[in-house]
């Protein structure tokens, strides 16, 4: 995962994510927040095969964006994560962008 303090900040997410990827994150996403960030995108394009263990750490970024007081949105997400991400009910709180 790379960051950008940019406007908006970017995050990009590649597989394998681990269960222990979440607080990482979570910590840099915070980092961002606390240099200025408003707007994090999340680019997940590189999430190639994704298992609950992303879906749990994007939760987790969502909840962290939403206490620091920035909004997340998810940007290129493969349509496995996109699935995934529907049947659980997160995709419209993780702000997913682009058409399948």
């Amino acid at each position: 995962m790379d960051a950008d303090v940019t406007d908006p900040a970017v995050l990009r997410l590649a597989s394998p994510v681990s269960p222990s990827d979440g607080p990482r994150l979570c910590a840099e996403l915070t980092r961002l927040a606390a240099a200025g960030a408003t707007e994090i995108v999340c680019d997940v394009s590189g999430v190639h095969t994704p298992q609950l263990a992303a879906v749990d750490a994007l939760s987790r970024l969502r909840l962290t964006a939403r206490r620091t007081g920035c909004h997340l949105r998810l940007r290129h997400p493969p349509s496995q994560l996109r699935a995934l991400l529907e049947l659980t009910g997160l995709a419209e709180p993780l702000g997913l962008e682009d058409t399948p």
